[in-house]
């Protein structure tokens, strides 16, 4: 790791604020880029209200949502990214074999329409940098604009988190393994 969280003891006024904050609420800890960010206590207070609007507060349900995310673990090959999330995404309905296959970088069946075009969204922008009028179009059909809308901003938000967890080179949690097949 380039960088470790601040020192508890040190904290100033503002990051001590911020811990408390991100702590007392749904989250339960700062960990990951979190404890990055605290260094800069006005950027982990923005991006830990944004990051909380798109876990719990987005028009996406959990389902989608960690879907995408695991998709952005991927393409970024944030092994922190994708041990946080791979639960949750299991949890939310994301099938085992749709969790492998993205690991792997195989091509995932997908169970449902909504779930193929959250992956081919994610997929696109972040390869590509945009979307054609076909995908668009198909992306709004079936999730609708304020779930696309939101998918958008949680893949911003996911890059943010992803090159913040790569640049610092932030570990595994100790005892833990990576899992992500290098992706080219």
């Amino acid at each position: 790791m380039r960088l470790g969280p601040p020192d508890p003891a040190t904290m100033t006024d503002d990051q001590r604020r911020v811990h408390d904050n991100i702590v007392a609420g749904p989250r339960g800890r700062v960990r990951g880029p979190l404890a990055i960010w605290l260094h800069r206590p006005e950027l982990a207070e923005a991006a830990q209200n944004l990051g909380a609007y798109c876990r719990y507060g987005s028009a996406l349900e959990p389902r989608l949502s960690e879907l995408a995310i695991l998709c952005m673990a991927v393409i970024w090959q944030a092994e922190f990214e994708w041990w946080a999330h791979k639960p949750l995404a299991l949890k939310a309905g994301v099938g085992p074999a749709v969790v492998e296959a993205l690991r792997t970088g195989t091509p995932p069946g997908f169970p449902d329409e909504e779930t193929a075009v959250v992956h081919a969204i994610v997929t696109r922008l972040s390869t590509e940098r945009r979307l054609d009028n076909a995908l668009y179009a198909r992306a709004e059909a079936v999730l609708g604009r304020d779930r696309l809308v939101d998918l958008v901003g949680l893949c911003g938000y996911y890059t943010l988190i992803s090159m913040t967890l790569n640049a610092f080179d932030v570990p595994l949690p100790e005892g833990e393994r990576p899992e992500l097949v290098q992706q080219v």
